[in-house]
């Protein structure tokens, strides 16, 4: 009787319908995104479970059932924003990554890291910055964000310390102290900034961030030369690669997501918590 009690509830286990997974997987990106724009539109204090369902079309049971808490489903709006997806992909997994590791200059590699910068602060700056407004007031909140903070330092070590592989940093930089610059300076808040406050283009941003993380990080004849083929960037030979497709010197750039935040994280850095 056990036997046969198991291997029922075996064959319940497996059973599946699809169309009830894309029902559910519906529901559950409704409610992610209308979480997203109520967080960021006014705030993770003053925005509740009844309002996020309301908002989505569905009964709160209904979200709470997806995702258990409001905190729980402020982490599942993050790791969205920074991914664009739900799978479960390691970073350096990702073709949007790829670049990066291909690169073989160090200028090359923090170009790429710029274009991957970019990506991610155009879904996640405001997002951040809900989630460090929220760590003031909630402790499970304070949590999530010390995460980050220590998730997104360990995504520019892993930057610094490929770009150092592959040739010298400037005189008297370490990597320890790479790391911490360019931490700094792909801060999303910088994005929010330039992009969505003083109205820059996104490509004007992407050539800044890289720029500046060269001249930071590389010796002075290093940092002006991006270590692409003479045809790659026109007559310069200069590329900065950008997220949205192209760069500026005709190379591609995939524009899939990012995902693993342990350590996986991405170099978006954000501001220490007040």
């Amino acid at each position: 009787m056990e036997r046969l009690v198991r291997a029922h509830d075996e064959g319940v286990r497996r059973y599946q319908s699809p169309l009830r997974e894309q029902s559910a997987s519906r529901t559950r990106q409704a409610i992610v995104t209308a979480a997203h724009e109520l967080f960021t539109a006014q705030g993770y204090a003053a925005t509740s479970l009844a309002d996020i369902a309301a908002a989505a079309g569905v009964a709160r049971p209904t979200a709470f059932a997806a995702f258990g808490s409001k905190p729980a489903l402020l982490r599942q709006v993050l790791d969205q924003a920074l991914a664009g997806d739900d799978e479960p992909i390691p970073i350096a997994q990702r073709p949007w990554f790829q670049p990066v590791w291909q690169a073989w200059t160090p200028a090359a590699a923090l170009d790429a890291d710029a274009g991957v910068c970019t990506l991610i602060n155009s879904r996640a700056a405001r997002i951040f910055e809900v989630v460090r407004r929220a760590a003031d007031q909630a402790p499970d909140i304070a949590e999530l964000w010390d995460t980050l903070l220590r998730n997104r330092r360990a995504g520019a070590r892993m930057v610094t310390e490929h770009a150092a592989s592959l040739g010298p940093l400037a005189a008297g930089l370490d990597t320890d102290h790479a790391t911490d610059i360019l931490w700094i300076f792909n801060d999303p808040a910088h994005y929010d900034t330039l992009v969505a406050r003083c109205g820059w283009p996104e490509p004007r941003y992407t050539s800044w961030l890289s720029s500046q993380i060269r001249h930071a990080l590389l010796p002075a004849e290093s940092s002006t030369n991006h270590g692409l083929p003479p045809d790659a960037g026109g007559a310069s030979g200069h590329a900065v690669y950008h997220p949205r497709g192209r760069t500026n010197g005709g190379l591609p750039f995939a524009t899939t997501a990012f995902r693993e935040l342990t350590a996986s994280a991405v170099t978006v850095v954000t501001r220490p918590r007040r």
